[in-house]
């Protein structure tokens, strides 16, 4: 059965296309953006600046293709998709976690962007350390990637 998802802002941000972008937010902090929220949902925005981050689900809009199995940026080899963040996944959907610096006038002003200007946002949830932090987690085949300290390849070098 289909579903139908309404967009309920979009996201300005300062990366025309993939180049130059990190592959998360993280990777180049300080960098700023600003999520338009459309009017009928600004009311949703109550309360959310007393968080300093939270996750954005939006909608892959320029993901050309669709596939099972992609090589991700850190990878010389293919995954299968869904043990990626590829954006050639079935439904094209992303999160990011965002740092809020401020939530005013149906806007929120953010860093650690990793997203396409223009990208259509589907909703935004408040990140919680006491909900969405694990203990003993394991991360498949990124963990070797991390064994020195960040990757040196963590900014998307062509589109």
């Amino acid at each position: 059965m289909p579903i139908t998802l309404e967009p309920i802002g979009i996201v300005h941000s300062p990366y025309t296309d993939t180049a130059g972008m990190p592959i998360q937010g993280v990777f180049k902090p300080g960098i700023e953006a600003c999520l338009e929220v459309y009017e009928a949902y600004r009311e949703g925005l109550a309360d959310l600046d007393g968080f300093s981050h939270a996750i954005l689900i939006y909608h892959f809009h320029r993901a050309a293709r669709t596939c099972l199995r992609t090589q991700p940026f850190l990878e010389d080899v293919e995954h299968g998709v869904f043990a990626t963040r590829s954006p050639n996944r079935p439904n094209h959907l992303g999160l990011s976690i965002i740092r809020i610096l401020a939530v005013a006038d149906g806007r929120v002003r953010f860093t650690d962007v990793d997203v396409l200007d223009q990208t259509p946002v589907l909703d935004i949830k408040p990140y919680v350390k006491h909900f969405d932090h694990r203990d003993g987690t394991r991360h498949g085949w990124i963990d070797k990637h991390f064994e020195n300290g960040p990757p040196a390849r963590t900014i998307i070098e062509q589109p």
